[in-house]
């Protein structure tokens, strides 16, 4: 079978290492190739022994404004021309869109003769805009894949007609292995937040709907209940193009003001970009996921992979990841008192905190492997392949 996968950015971020792992981990019998803009995401590809082939990326938000949408449309359609000469060469069996906007992408490629699947990795605010996308994406590709049964109902609400199949993330037991990190080791090479007592950590881009300064919001009422409390921030503002909906970069500078009045400068440790991600989780007395809402929650299986209790939103995909007192806990999102209680429960029951993470470990290896999400993800190409067979030409 051959593949063609779509990925409007090279930016990467959770949806394109969740890429990267079905890439990683496809049979002998899938020949992929990647579409993608040139940079960090085609690197990373590449090392891996998968072949790319380059296309225009867009940045284009899907709110309406009179510069920025003509210029995305306009990306989009280059690109689209682009994605159809690539199937043709490839001889694409399927087409894998990664994305919403790669989604739109292959909307206006029009490929009438290949099935086309479109993995829906997000949920788009309330809006016409939005809806009039959803129905777009549903009236052209042949199967949408959601990342949880939330991202699913989101798309239906706007696309009732819709084919919908969910198919979950996946984590890489091997990579996120408790066992193959030393915590210790791990916790020292942290430096002085190692030594904590109490060691929080968001692994997220840094954007409003991320929830980070609940996070420090939480931090601070923490410290002042006497707990030895550090929280590592693990990210970056990596979307900050003007035509993004959110101004990422004014939001890190307004969590940076909001640390300094808290006086929480030296609680709080700002990590960026980390190739070391397990190490890091793995140092973790408590992962936090404090999203608005969260469409999956990749860091949330990463953590309970790792042995590592989860306090997440209970807004979104992680009602379908953490049983709520078994993995972590599940806490309104935009509250830090209740979260403060939450997190306060696991630091002050080290065998209920280890209970927690081999529950998380156990639920992880049930039903987070990548092995799963390969096997699902490749009955959705036969049943799309199927039902295009039954169309006519």
């Amino acid at each position: 079978m051959k593949v063609l996968y779509v990925s409007h950015t090279a930016v990467v971020s959770g949806a394109e290492r969740s890429l990267l792992d079905l890439l990683g981990a496809l049979p002998d019998t899938v020949e992929p190739l990647l579409a993608t803009p040139p940079g960090p995401l085609q690197a990373l590809a590449q090392q891996r022994g998968i072949t790319t082939t380059v296309i225009a990326g867009t940045a284009g938000s899907l709110r309406v404004h009179p510069l920025h949408t003509p210029r995305a449309l306009i990306e989009m359609a280059v690109a689209a021309w682009q994605v159809r000469r690539a199937a043709a060469r490839h001889g694409a069996d399927v087409v894998h869109a990664n994305s919403i906007r790669a989604g739109l992408v292959l909307g206006l490629a029009r490929l009438r003769r290949t099935p086309t699947i479109v993995h829906v990795r997000d949920c788009l605010p309330p809006g016409r805009v939005s809806r009039a996308t959803l129905r777009l994406i549903a009236s052209t590709a042949t199967t949408i894949v959601a990342n949880s049964q939330y991202t699913a109902a989101s798309v239906l609400a706007a696309a009732p007609s819709a084919r919908v199949e969910v198919v979950h993330n996946a984590v890489d037991l091997q990579r996120f292995d408790p066992e193959s990190i030393d915590r210790d080791a791990a916790r020292a090479r942290l430096g002085e937040a190692g030594g904590r007592r109490l060691l929080l950590g968001v692994v997220a881009q840094l954007s409003p709907w991320k929830g980070q300064d609940t996070a420090i919001e939480t931090l601070g009422l923490l410290c002042g209940e006497g707990f030895d409390a550090h929280l590592l921030l693990i990210g970056s503002a990596k979307f900050v193009a003007r035509s993004t909906r959110f101004d990422n970069e004014d939001y890190v500078a307004r969590l940076r003001e909001l640390i300094a009045t808290a006086g929480l400068e030296d609680r709080v440790s700002w990590l960026g970009e980390r190739e070391d991600v397990p190490q890091i989780i793995r140092a973790l007395d408590v992962l936090l996921l404090p999203s608005w809402e969260e469409p999956f929650g990749r860091a949330a299986i990463e953590a309970m992979a790792l042995g590592v209790p989860v306090v997440a939103t209970d807004v979104g995909g992680p009602r379908e990841i953490i049983e709520d007192g078994r993995e972590g806990y599940l806490v309104a999102p935009r509250q830090p008192s209740a979260w403060a209680r939450a997190i306060a429960r696991v630091a002050q029951s080290a065998d209920g905190g280890a209970a927690m993470g081999r529950a998380g470990r156990e639920r992880a290896e049930q039903q987070f492997t990548i092995a799963r999400h390969v096997h699902a993800t490749l009955d959705v190409y036969e049943r799309a392949i199927a039902e295009t067979g039954r169309r006519p030409l």
